[in-house]
C-alpha cells in the first residue's frame, strides 16, 4: 500500500460516480469495491456525541452487512466488540481495505459512496492520508436524474424527493466540493469533460494519485462495471456502457415548461467552468 494510497470518490448523487470508479478500478494498481456508505453509518447526528467521538447505534449491524456485501463475512471478528467509540471502528474499517487491497497485488485503495461528501472533515481525522475525488456535473441533468430514480425506488432512496429538495441538494453539495477545490489533497472533476476527454481526465487524475496512466482504465472498466454494481442497483447499469453524456434529454423529457424555468432560475449563475476551471495542473497544488 502506498502511504497516500487511500482515496475517497465523493459527489452529489447521480453526478457520474459510478463510472468514474469503474475507470479508475480498471487500472492494475487501483483496488475498489462495493458503496460502503461507512461513515453515515460511523457518525452520528447529535453534535455532542460527535464532540465525544462517539459511535452512530447500529454500525456493528451495518458493518457486518458490508463485509457480507463484500463476501468476507469471515472477517466479522474484526468489528470492535463492545466499543461506542468512531475512531476503532474506522481503524478497522481502514486496515480491512488496506488488507483486500495488498491481497490483490494493489497499491491504492478507491471508496466511492457519494455521499461521503458530508463527511469529509470525519474521514479527514479518521482516515491516515485520505485523499478525495469530486466529480462534479452539470445541475440540470443531476435534478432529473436525482428527481427520477429518487421516484423510481423510493424505498432505497429513502423516500422520493421533490424538484425543490433535488436542485438544494445539487445546489449544497456543489458548495461543498468547492470549499475544498484548491486543497492539495483534493481534485475535482466535471463529468462533462470526463465523457468529452475520457484519456485526458484520467491522466490528470493519474498525476494525482501519483499511478502513471494505464490504457486498460479505457478498455477494460465494462468489466469492473459488472463486479462493482450490485443487481439491486438497478440505476447503475449503463455505467459499462459506452462512454457518453447517460442523462441527454431527460431534463426536458422529465418537467414541463413551468419546472423547468423554475430550475434554471435556482441555478441562474453557477457556472461550473467557472467554480472549477481547467488547469495545467489538476491536483489541486
Amino acid at each position: 500500500m502506498k502511504e497516500n494510497g487511500r482515496l475517497f470518490l465523493v459527489a452529489c448523487p447521480r453526478s457520474g460516480t459510478t463510472l468514474l470508479q469503474c475507470l479508475l478500478a480498471a487500472h492494475p494498481l487501483i483496488a475498489s469495491f462495493p458503496e460502503s456508505h461507512f461513515f453515515t453509518h460511523l457518525v452520528p447526528g447529535q453534535r455532542w456525541r460527535r464532540a465525544l467521538g462517539q459511535a452512530k447505534e447500529g454500525v456493528d449491524a451495518r458493518f457486518l452487512e458490508y463485509l457480507e456485501k463484500l463476501e468476507r463475512s469471515d472477517l466479522q471478528q474484526r468489528i470492535p466488540q463492545g466499543e461506542g467509540k468512531a475512531a476503532p471502528y474506522a481503524r478497522s474499517f481502514t486496515r480491512i481495505l488496506d488488507e483486500l487491497t495488498e491481497a490483490q497485488g494493489k497499491e491504492i485503495w478507491l471508496e466511492k459512496t457519494p455521499v461521503h461528501l458530508l463527511y469529509i472533515k470525519h474521514i479527514q481525522k479518521l482516515v491516515p492520508g485520505a485523499r478525495f475525488i469530486h466529480i462534479v456535473r452539470s445541475g440540470e441533468d443531476v435534478v432529473a436524474s436525482l428527481f427520477e430514480v429518487t421516484h423510481k425506488h423510493p424505498e432505497v432512496w429513502g423516500g422520493s424527493r421533490s424538484l425543490e429538495e433535488c436542485v438544494t441538494r445539487w445546489l449544497r453539495d456543489l458548495r461543498v466540493s468547492a470549499r475544498y477545490r484548491n486543497r492539495p489533497d483534493h481534485i475535482v472533476v466535471r463529468y462533462e469533460k470526463l465523457v468529452a476527454e475520457p484519456r485526458a481526465v484520467l491522466e490528470e487524475v493519474c498525476r494525482f494519485t501519483e499511478v502513471p496512466f494505464d490504457e486498460r482504465m479505457l478498455a477494460d472498466y465494462s468489466s469492473e462495471a459488472e463486479r462493482l454494481v450490485l443487481k439491486a442497483e438497478t440505476w447503475k447499469t449503463g455505467a459499462g456502457g459506452a462512454i457518453k453524456s447517460a442523462n441527454a434529454g431527460k431534463f426536458q423529457r422529465l418537467f414541463d415548461a413551468e419546472q423547468r424555468q423554475y430550475v434554471r432560475e435556482r441555478l441562474a449563475g453557477v457556472k461550473l467552468e467557472e467554480l472549477f476551471p481547467d488547469r495545467e495542473d489538476t491536483c489541486g497544488r
